[in-house]
């Protein structure tokens, strides 16, 4: 781990548009990089001779690996230096996309993914942690909502833009694109940035990682698989079992550590707890676009996987477009107004899922996705702001890390309860018609969570940004 350097004073005033920059590449990189492989999937199969079982592990594997990593960033962003923790993060991204790229079968590109996600685990939490040092309170919304557009944006180009790679080059050029975009900013960022957060230097208890470790990870395979393997079998089962144990053992242990890997009191504050529950139960609403819409629309309605991407992909831009609004909007009238209209569009348009039929046509299922998104961009950025804004700075790590860690917990929970329900709500002996039931239902699911969150939006009260709230002592 590179480490050198001191710390920048948060208040200290400083152009922060390069920062940004490289910041934002950063995190672009590392989104664009999990939803690139999807299309590519089918092509990697036939190249090195692989089962689609086996294949799906290039997804599974990323998304475990990173869901792990973001718990450990809270000790890592405290322990390092931000130049130190950055630049190992983007290097260590680096090499596991070399790795890919000339991985000549799959063991090699496993272990590519796996580097590439534990890079991309540090740099999401630990981008969000500078946002919220370097911007005062009353220009955090305006900062996150630059955030949410990346976040976005990645995901809505990457299936398109992998599909016009895989169709005119090999996979592997793939990874040759998102490359010397890492490089160089790695390089950018190795002139221009500076260091941020504050080092206090916390004792590494290694119990406690491997506790995180089993208990994330194990959580996160549990439900990534159920959806796929049922909820009986035995992995599943073994792998839930494992997961909670080791991660109320990994809570206990927290709460009597002094200086915690992860600090669990933070949930002392209740905006915080309240946004954080928001933003989850939003995730799970949302991830029903994301995952049923292209079932749907391949395997029931005969569309292509090219044209399910492209009716995702104006409700993704509009809501990157959103986000950068609404934190404005944010900055000045808090998070209340934006959380109740926008879960209600959720609610109204997720409802409007429910009566699918065989000759539901492109442009009805466009159209209504688009107010969804647009009804998620209200309240997502929003609801995070508003939370991490009620922490002192010394808790912020804490809280990035923790609100990234449920927010990979909800879409991995949220994409198994809704294939489930799916698969288990349709009626194979009706034809089509009888597995778009299935898919109808699904969304009456994701429509009550919608609903739950609703009712809790008119409990976000203290959310204006004009101060950071009520300071609890946190401490043994």
């Amino acid at each position: 781990m590179v480490n050198e350097g001191t710390n920048q004073p948060p208040g200290e005033s400083f152009n922060k548009v390069p920062l940004l920059i490289v910041l934002i590449s950063g995190a672009f990189v590392a989104i664009l990089n999990q939803t690139l492989l999807a299309t590519a999937l089918p092509h990697i199969m036939e190249d090195l001779e692989l089962n689609a079982n086996t294949v799906q592990w290039l997804q599974s594997i990323f998304m475990l690996v990173n869901g792990i990593m973001i718990p450990i960033t809270a000790f890592l962003i405290e322990r390092f230096t931000t130049r130190g923790l950055f630049l190992t993060a983007m290097g260590v991204f680096a090499l596991g996309t070399v790795i890919c790229a000339v991985a000549p079968n799959f063991g090699f590109l496993m272990v590519g993914r796996v580097a590439q996600a534990a890079g991309a685990g540090i740099i999401m939490p630990l981008m969000q942690t500078i946002l919220f040092l370097i911007f005062p309170l009353e220009k955090r919304g305006a900062a996150m909502g630059m955030f949410g557009l990346i976040i976005a944006f990645a995901p809505a180009i990457g299936p398109t833009l992998s599909g016009w790679l895989v169709e005119h080059f090999p996979w592997r050029s793939l990874f040759y694109v998102i490359l010397p975009i890492v490089i160089v900013d790695i390089i950018v960022a190795y002139f221009i940035l500076k260091n941020i957060t504050k080092q206090t230097f916390p004792k590494l208890d290694i119990l406690s990682i491997i506790l995180s470790t089993l208990g994330f990870g194990g959580l996160l395979f549990g439900f990534s698989t159920a959806g796929n393997s049922g909820w009986g079998s035995m992995q599943v089962v073994v792998s839930m079992i494992v997961g909670a144990v080791a991660l109320v053992w990994f809570i206990r242990r927290q709460l009597k550590l002094e200086k915690p890997i992860l600090e669990f009191r933070i949930f002392k504050y209740k905006i915080f707890t309240l946004t954080t529950i928001l933003g989850m139960v939003v995730f799970v609403a949302m991830i029903g676009g994301a995952v049923i819409l292209p079932l749907l629309m391949q395997t029931m309605l005969g569309f292509t996987a090219f044209e399910s991407g492209l009716m995702l992909l104006p409700g993704a831009l509009l809501m990157g477009i959103m986000n950068p609004i609404t934190g404005r909007v944010f900055d000045k009238f808090g998070a209340r107004w934006l959380a109740i209209i926008g879960l209600t569009i959720l609610v109204i348009t997720t409802f409007m899922f429910t009566n699918l039929d065989a000759q539901t046509t492109f442009l009805y299922l466009s159209v209504v996705n688009v107010f969804r998104m647009i009804g998620v961009a209200m309240v997502m950025m929003p609801v995070t702001t508003a939370g991490l804004n009620q922490l002192p700075s010394n808790l912020i790590p804490h809280g990035t890390a923790m609100n990234n860690t449920m927010r990979q917990v909800s879409g991995a929970v949220g994409t198994a309860l809704l294939v489930t329900v799916m698969t288990t709500a349709a009626l194979p002996e009706q034809g089509v018609s009888g597995m778009i039931h299935g898919v109808n239902v699904s969304f009456v699911v994701a429509g009550i969570t919608a609903i739950i969150g609703l009712v809790l939006s008119f409990f976000l009260k203290g959310s204006r940004p004009e101060g950071e709230g009520k300071k609890i002592k946190i401490g043994s």
